[in-house]
């Protein structure tokens, strides 16, 4: 898997300017966030070559608050956003986050 925990602000910044990105905002305490990291990492075990990394947000608050910023995507936690070209051009919380709506978000 080619996934990578954001552990500052430099590397936030690059990933939010990729060409294709898939960010995932966890929060380590809440069992809705696990429940959607397990789908998150089911759909990288089956699509191993999608750049993809996490925030953990309660650990990493003000980058999680800054991807709001920056993308204009209010800040949820759990919540998945897939960036094109430096634009956030899906992006699903809570109990959307499925393997399958991953899938279909990505194109694989």
């Amino acid at each position: 898997m080619r996934k990578l925990q954001i552990l500052d602000r430099s590397r936030l910044d690059a990933v939010l300017g990729k060409e294709r990105f898939l960010l995932f905002k966890h929060s380590t305490t809440c069992s809705i966030s696990t429940t959607a990291f397990r789908a998150y990492e089911q759909f990288l075990a089956a699509h191993p070559d999608v750049p993809t990394g996490w925030i953990e947000v309660r650990e990493q608050r003000p980058w999680a608050q800054d991807v709001a910023a920056v993308t204009g995507i209010e800040h949820e936690s759990p919540q998945a956003l897939w960036i094109r070209d430096g634009r956030v051009v899906w992006h699903a919380s809570h109990f959307d986050i499925t393997a399958q709506a991953l899938a279909e978000a990505v194109g694989v």
